[in-house]
């Protein structure tokens, strides 16, 4: 068959050989410089994107408001800022220190117990002077007490109705109007931690600090000197549980009874937070799912561009390749 066909004829397929040996080195080469290119380009686009995308600022945005939070929160004051006061700090009194209280996690919830006998200071030592109007009766049942306890605690108290705040009916103490103890831990500086202290703070007044008569000295008190004496001491109560009736204990129970007072939701808000976090993290699970499933399409069409130039090399590469005309069979 080589024997048959002209010179001319081989040269021509040679010559285009070689010319399909050449376009084949140029796309090797060109295609490695578009791999090389492509993958610099996107390692330099990721990294553009991880510091200038959404997640990164708002992930960098709470770790900052974290941080100063947390330093808030162990420091009392803000980083970098200090704290400026109308008042020097005996006048504001000493701060209390942080107790461990058992409600105070994000997943804790009260002692009934302790509220029960909180209840029980409250009504033999605290009741004398000060008020608990914003808690009903019904409050208490299921609380700290059963529906019979409280109907039987309920008719032993008898009301008074006429005056108002100027009226005779007001215990007044040292010519101060015992304040209402509904929202007291909430109303002061410091919370539970606050009341506790103050309920077991009150010590002898140090040298040269003067006390008038019938005022009483705790350095947890603005100023200092508190018309209200002390009036937690060991043994004062009995508790029916027979808990021993110290001072520090009666304090814890009182102040948690208080804090319940303030916040009777307590329990239950907690309950629909764990809910509403469970809810919300499964919805945003699934919000990511559908996100990546309805964006799969968009983000890939980079890819797309790979293949359009593969199919053009290809197409390209067409236009060159030898043509083999059809063998005749009765030859």
């Amino acid at each position: 068959m080589l024997s048959r066909l002209p010179v001319a004829a081989l040269k021509s397929q040679s010559a285009l050989g070689a010319s399909r040996s050449t376009f084949s080195a140029f796309r090797t080469r060109a295609t490695s410089q578009v791999r090389f290119t492509s993958s610099s380009s996107a390692s330099s686009a990721t990294l553009e994107s991880l510091f200038t995308s959404r997640a990164s600022l708002i992930s960098a945005t709470l770790f900052s408001v974290g941080s100063i939070a947390w330093y808030t929160h162990l420091y009392g004051s803000l980083p970098f800022i200090g704290e400026v006061h109308a008042n020097s700090l005996a006048d504001d009194g000493l701060h209390p220190a942080a107790y461990p209280w058992s409600h105070k996690g994000l997943f804790d919830s009260f002692d009934h117990s302790s509220i029960r006998r909180g209840f029980q200071v409250y009504r033999q030592v605290c009741a004398a002077c000060h008020s608990l109007d914003r808690i009903a009766w019904r409050n208490l049942v299921g609380v700290s007490h059963t529906a019979d306890e409280t109907r039987s605690l309920a008719e032993e108290v008898e009301y008074t109705d006429g005056p108002d705040d100027k009226g005779e009916m007001f215990q007044r103490n040292g010519g101060a109007l015992p304040p209402d103890l509904s929202l007291i831990i909430k109303a002061r500086h410091g919370g539970a931690d606050y009341v506790f202290s103050l309920l077991t703070g009150y010590i002898d007044p140090p040298a040269g600090v003067e006390i008038r008569d019938g005022m009483n000295y705790n350095p947890y008190f603005p100023g200092g000197a508190i018309s209200m004496e002390r009036v937690l001491w060991d043994n004062l109560v009995e508790y029916d549980d027979g808990t021993p009736a110290t001072t520090s204990q009666m304090a814890k129970d009182v102040v948690t009874f208080l804090n319940w007072a303030a916040e009777p939701e307590h329990d239950e808000r907690k309950k629909m937070g764990i809910k509403a976090v469970i809810l919300f993290s499964a919805l945003f699970a699934v919000s990511i799912g559908v996100k990546r499933f309805k964006w799969t399409v968009i983000k890939n069409r980079k890819i797309c561009k790979f293949l359009t130039l593969s199919m053009l090399l290809a197409d390209f590469d067409s236009e060159f390749a030898v043509y083999n005309p059809p063998k005749d069979l009765n030859h």
